[in-house]
């Protein structure tokens, strides 16, 4: 029976040391599974987040997206405006009263005389009688053009457009900034 006694002790000693290997197994595999579990939990948080991140990137996206075609609806518009404003503008120099063009005409030609001395004056066609008594020109010749003059030396050489239109862009352009801010703000 010693036999025995010895192969039951080694057979319980057997029994005890499986049970803490599977003991221990159940521990490892608790750690390796509770491992995993952080690890997926941080992953899922890094997408959620990076999620959260794309969304709040294309929010801020289509924000400044609508910004910017607001922006320009509102650039169009005032550009719109000012175009109307720059033609009613040219409307009303080109309609004005007779008298009150001639005076202008004469004021634009001494203005230009001062570049060109004794220049040959060009005039929009039926408007020659708003210069009678034209001095120190070398002539005045009606032509198919807007309202305004246009001076040139004897030559032809040296042009000077002193027509309506040329005149208010160029003030226009000067002061389009004032412009802006009269009509805008």
């Amino acid at each position: 029976m010693a036999l025995d006694k010895v192969a039951n002790e080694i057979l319980e000693n057997a029994k005890q040391e499986g049970n803490l290997r599977v003991q221990e197994a159940e521990k490892e595999r608790a750690r390796i599974l509770q491992e995993a579990d952080q690890k997926i939990e941080r992953m899922r948080k890094a997408d959620e987040k990076e999620l959260q991140d794309a969304l709040l990137r294309m929010r801020r996206q289509e924000l400044s997206s609508a910004e910017l075609e607001a922006k320009k609806i509102v650039l169009n518009q005032r550009k719109d405006i000012l175009n109307r404003t720059f033609e009613e503008t040219l409307e009303e120099f080109s309609a004005m009263p007779s008298a009150e063009k001639s005076a202008l005409y004469k004021k634009i030609l001494a203005q230009g005389k001062k570049i060109i001395p004794m220049p040959r004056v060009f005039c929009p066609v039926g408007e020659a009688d708003l210069l009678a008594g034209l001095r120190g020109a070398e002539s005045l010749t009606e032509t198919d053009m807007e309202s305004g003059l246009i001076l040139e030396n004897k030559d032809g050489t040296v042009h000077l457009d002193l027509r309506f239109r040329t005149l208010l862009e160029t003030i226009w352009e000067r002061e389009l900034r004032d412009i802006s801010t009269v009509l805008f703000e």
